[in-house]
């Protein structure tokens, strides 16, 4: 049994929790590896500072200031640090959430749910229903219920011919040449290529293309790179085309993110 009021960094004695919901706080240094692995409970992990990058075995997740990543419990799952991390994680027994969040997804962080978190954790590791702790958690329970998905996910392939392709563009993804110019690569013509990416990862190659390189200038920003610096290296002529198509996509400005680099 946990004692009730020691702070634990260890995982393991979150998984069995009598609550619904147990919040863990843990840092982690720029660079850090947090190896393929999965929990017995649901997870939401919310980075203070910092960015997230997940893998699982299908898709790459980037999780980015004001974020967090719903994962299904059981998931195997590895972290990149990106930045130091102030990590909250929140783990979550199945019947908590909505039947959306029963599939991995990163989820925009209100204020609300944001100062909830951090509140829970100021309670006990183990609290009672109708305590303090226990009413912060059916709170958490309905923002996790209305928090906005955001399309922070891409799709990774299993065709090799098309793994040929992303691994290239994942290393760089400021690389311009057209499906034209991979086919050659890939050992496929451009249709075929074109079947691909829409059957095996369920977007076109610009879309994904697009996701990799506004996941590459969401960590420039937070970097402290200027808005105009960015937009120029992924390809837009003008701050301003690349500001509108990055909040579509991301689900939030660039100068939202850089005001969260200073």
């Amino acid at each position: 049994m946990i004692a009730q009021h020691k702070r634990s960094t260890d995982p393991d004695d979150y998984q069995d929790l009598p609550q619904a919901i147990g919040v863990m706080a843990k840092s982690f240094v720029d660079g850090f590896v947090i190896p393929l692995h999965s929990h017995e409970r649901d997870q939401l992990l919310y980075g203070i500072s910092g960015i997230m990058h997940l893998r699982t075995e299908g898709e790459a997740w980037i999780v980015p200031p004001d974020g967090a990543v719903y994962i299904p419990a059981g998931t195997d799952h590895s972290i990149n640090m990106h930045g130091d991390v102030d990590m909250r994680t929140l783990y979550i027994d199945a019947p908590v959430g909505t039947p959306q969040l029963r599939t991995m997804a990163v989820v925009a962080v209100s204020g609300l749910l944001r100062e909830l978190i951090l509140a829970l954790n100021e309670e006990p590791i183990v609290y009672e229903p109708d305590s303090r702790g226990g009413l912060i958690a059916q709170m958490i329970e309905l923002e996790i219920d209305r928090a906005n998905e955001l399309s922070l996910n891409v799709p990774l392939p299993k065709d090799p011919r098309l793994q040929r392709l992303c691994a290239e563009l994942l290393a760089d993804p400021s690389d311009r040449r057209t499906l034209d110019d991979w086919s050659s690569v890939a050992g496929a013509s451009t249709r075929t290529l074109a079947r691909l990416f829409e059957h095996d990862l369920g977007m076109s190659f610009n879309l994904w293309r697009q996701r990799i390189r506004f996941h590459n200038a969401l960590e420039a920003l937070s970097r402290g790179e200027p808005i105009s610096r960015v937009a120029a290296q992924h390809g837009y002529r003008s701050a301003s085309a690349f500001s509108a198509a990055f909040a579509k996509v991301m689900g939030m400005s660039p100068s939202k993110v850089a005001a969260r680099a200073h």
